[in-house]
């Protein structure tokens, strides 16, 4: 059973695994980018964490590993729930290298760095070999539900501003 340990609003992606890191967390984390809050859009990635590492992730578009990070990609604020979990369930399919999302979701390379040294000489074993800027540029169906949407935003922008 787990339980939650941790529930905010983060500047960053940074922060949560920053913070599972220290605290040597065993569980989950669930992140949620602020602007999918106010849109009341589905954009939701699980990470799972042995002792603070990263070990596991999933977007809630079904997507796994590398490619979940890839479709995550948010620069801005982040709603964050830890849940500890003593032995916490991860799908198998679902394997991250453990610096994977500090290197891509956060671009820290300190933080990253860190997370290798605490990870276990085998961690990368059960990791997907697909790096997750790789995968992401693989996903035609992502570059072009992006394309759409900064489409969709640009026109928006500019009726509001009265451009034509």
């Amino acid at each position: 059973m787990s339980r939650l340990v941790f529930s905010r609003t983060v500047p960053d992606t940074a922060a949560p695994l920053e913070t599972a890191l220290d605290a040597a967390h065993t569980g989950r984390a669930v992140l949620e980018p602020q602007q999918t809050l106010l849109l009341d859009a589905a954009d939701r990635l699980t990470l799972w964490f042995a002792d603070g590492v990263p070990t596991h992730a999933r977007h809630s578009d079904g997507r796994t590993g590398g490619a979940a990070l890839a479709a995550f990609a948010n620069p801005g604020p982040v709603r964050v729930e830890l849940h500890a979990d003593p032995a916490p369930n991860a799908p198998s399919e679902c394997g991250v290298a453990p610096d994977a999302p500090a290197t891509h979701l956060a671009g820290d390379d300190v933080l990253a760095a860190r997370t290798r040294d605490r990870a276990p000489e085998d961690a990368d074993a059960d990791a997907e070999s697909l790096d997750a800027v790789e995968a992401f540029l693989a996903d035609d169906a992502a570059i072009a539900d992006i394309r759409e949407r900064a489409r969709e935003e640009a026109e928006r922008r500019a009726d509001e501003w009265g451009f034509e």
